[in-house]
């Protein structure tokens, strides 16, 4: 058993305090947060089970295993070269271990659970979570243990530490177990385009973010990962309130971690935020991403950023190794709804039918008809009003010359709130005889039974 007697003299070990705030340092003691200066779990095995000679049991207890001395090294090295070590580690991994040893630590298999979390935490030693488990199941040897966490804090801020693991421990644990419709895609993803090859969808109730690939059979969910959102929750009105902003985003570019400080971790991936919806409601603030985490941390709580979305950086990596900028839709929700995609094809198809008759309306040259579909307070690219707007549509028309425009690559996106149902409709517009051409974005907002336009512009 490991006991105040036979605690190493340097427990709590400097790194950790270096590592973690004070209050957290102030809490390790209690909670066995760290994976240095303490015996591996083969070594406490050893020393409770050995009756004879006690000098060998105090050395083992004293001595820091190989595995713990490399994670201390690695911790108070946390830097940018510790970070980027870790950036291209498996993603979901280290969830995947700490769920088992939860599960475990559960199921009453608290030595097998310790094993694991000895090696998680050696493998993590800045995952803070993962310390929390091992230093329930290091105390569960000498008492019950209650709750995730089983220590009375010393101040206000060992509280509020210990409640956000705690939280984040619920947020994991919910997302293992409640399991998605076979299919099922969130109801704003009502058409994709073979050009958008990923779509991202964040539901920050559950503090997880869900990653699709575009295929040919459809959309593919191929990963999800705990995130973590504004201090204040969601519904971003105003610069500077902590909290993240809901909606439909694209991203607009990639921050590689080489232009970033450490505290972005594996990098940064912009979102188009105000996008044309939140200006018109009054929204302001800038700067939403989606960014990796600390070098010294592996995971934030879930309610943590001043308004983006952080993940663990080997599940942040991977987003930026793999998403395209300006095709990549980013969805972000209180609570994501899942539908069947084929629950969705009426709709799909009325607004085919919308779309296909403004586009004949154009191709025809009918400016009347044309701009019967733009709402009366439309503002284009620029802040042009309807007036100025529609002088750019006789232009367009007139440059046709009765030629006929294909549309490719249509995208409906619909975001529905108390206020507002919306529809982001993006295409490729291809005049005949020509084998490219611009990219339009139009915000579709629906008035009673009719849709009409109330921004435009292109990408």
């Amino acid at each position: 058993m490991l006991t105040a007697k036979n605690l190493p003299n340097t427990y709590p070990p400097p790194w950790l305090l270096r590592r973690t705030s004070s209050s957290l340092g102030i809490l390790c003691a209690a909670l066995l947060l760290c994976g240095a200066a303490l015996p591996t779990a083969a070594q406490t095995r050893s020393a409770s089970s050995t009756s004879n000679a006690s000098t060998p049991r105090q050395t083992q207890a004293a001595a820091p295993s190989t595995r713990a001395r490399s994670a201390g090294t690695a911790a108070a090295a946390a830097g940018a070269a510790l970070g980027a070590s870790r950036w291209k580690d498996p993603d979901g991994v280290a969830e995947q271990r700490l769920l088992e040893v939860l599960d475990l630590t559960s199921a009453g298999q608290t030595q097998q659970a310790l094993d694991k979390a000895y090696a998680l935490v050696g493998d993590y030693p800045h995952f803070q979570l993962a310390q929390l488990a091992l230093g329930d199941l290091l105390l569960a040897r000498s008492r019950p243990l209650e709750v995730l966490g089983n220590t009375t804090p010393t101040n206000e801020q060992a509280a509020q530490t210990l409640e956000s693991l705690r939280s984040e421990s619920l947020k994991r644990i919910s997302a293992q177990k409640t399991a998605l419709p076979a299919g099922a895609i969130p109801q704003q993803f009502l058409l994709v385009p073979p050009s958008s090859r990923h779509a991202i969808a964040v539901d920050a109730k559950f503090s997880r973010l869900y990653l699709f690939e575009n295929t040919d059979e459809g959309m593919r969910l191929v990963a999800d990962y705990y995130a973590s959102v504004g201090k204040l929750g969601t519904e971003k009105e105003i610069e500077g309130d902590q909290r993240t902003p809901l909606g439909v985003y694209f991203v607009v570019s990639k921050l590689q971690a080489s232009a970033l400080p450490p505290f972005y971790g594996a990098g940064a991936l912009p979102l188009n935020y105000p996008n044309p919806l939140d200006q018109r409601r009054g929204k302001t603030g800038h700067g939403i991403w989606l960014h990796g985490t600390p070098p010294d941390q592996f995971a934030r709580a879930p309610l943590a950023t001043d308004g983006c979305v952080a993940l663990a950086d080997p599940d942040f990596y991977r987003l930026l190794q793999t998403v395209d900028i300006r095709s990549t839709p980013v969805v972000i929700a209180n609570e994501l709804q899942w539908v069947q995609p084929q629950s969705m094809d009426t709709m799909r198809q009325a607004f085919d039918l919308l779309l296909q008759s403004w586009h004949q309306a154009k191709t025809d040259g009918d400016v009347d008809l044309l701009l019967s579909f733009y709402a009366p307070d439309f503002t284009g690219s620029k802040k042009m009003d309807l007036a100025t707007w529609s002088n750019r549509l006789i232009r367009e028309v007139k440059d046709l010359s009765g030629r006929s425009l294909e549309l490719k690559e249509r995208s409906y996106l619909r975001w529905s709130d108390a206020q507002d149902d919306v529809m982001v409709v993006t295409f490729g517009e291809v005049m005949q005889g020509s084998i490219s051409g611009p990219v339009r974005r139009q915000y579709w907002r629906r008035d009673g039974q009719l849709w009409h336009i109330f921004f435009e512009s292109t990408v």
